[in-house]
């Protein structure tokens, strides 16, 4: 048992995927795991275990923003020994060719600032998905019929952000889109050896200013689940 993980040992599969809300690892591990059961919910963040097509498979929630997401991955890889991990979770377009309900496959994560950003002192670290994840998830995008949007994303600090010239900059230099959480999952990745991407689903967007009805978000953000699961056992 961690510190902020309650799991006994062996109860946390080797591959975890990592919504941002609890609630959507519930709905997740219900509707796509076998045998899915609950082995952690320590202060209310939920994790289930189970089976996809015979391989095991965690699903746990990471919270909203990189230091959340920095204990989580951290116990997860250094407590559990999880080798994958894969964020599933909710974007903003920056693009105009990237719509509501469409798929990004973050290859890069920029960022203003990290939890780790200490570790680097005057280095600016560029972190990035593991190639074998994200080949692998284009193509199971691709056999879905969708076609993925690949490329850079921003993890901002904020979800709030009132620095207009920041989000100017991130379009003008061709991100696709933002989030608060892949920069730094990709960089705990790279310190432990361990393979990470995002695959994320547009659900509002910064330039048109659409947001997908909470309605609409079940099926959109299936698609996103079941490329994840593809990507890790390729």
């Amino acid at each position: 048992m961690s510190t902020h993980i309650g799991a006994a040992p062996g109860e946390i599969a080797e591959t975890v995927l990592m919504p941002g809300d609890p609630y959507r690892a519930r709905w997740a591990a219900e509707t796509f795991l076998k045998g899915a059961r609950c082995i952690n919910e320590v202060r209310g963040m939920l994790g289930f275990t189970g089976t996809w097509r015979g391989h095991p498979v965690t699903i746990h929630g990471s919270g909203m923003g990189m230091p959340s997401l920095s204990i989580y991955a951290n116990e997860l890889i250094r407590d559990f020994g999880a080798k994958t991990l894969i964020r599933i979770g909710s974007c903003g377009g920056m693009q105009a060719a990237v719509k509501v309900r469409d798929v990004v496959i973050a290859m890069s994560a920029s960022s203003v600032s990290t939890p780790s950003s200490t570790i680097f002192r005057e280095l600016n670290f560029a972190p990035v998905a593991d190639y074998g994840l994200l080949r692998a998830a284009v193509a199971a995008a691709e056999a879905k019929g969708l076609t993925p949007h690949v490329g850079g994303i921003y993890s901002s600090d904020t979800f709030y952000d009132e620095r207009d010239d920041i989000a100017a900059e991130m379009t003008r230099h061709g991100v696709l889109a933002v989030e608060m959480e892949a920069a730094e999952l990709y960089t705990l990745a790279a310190r432990h050896g361990a393979r990470a991407l995002a695959v994320l689903t547009v659900s509002d967007h910064l330039q048109t200013h659409e947001s997908l009805p909470a309605k609409d978000r079940e099926q959109s953000f299936g698609d996103m689940v079941e490329i994840a699961l593809e990507a890790a056992f390729d």
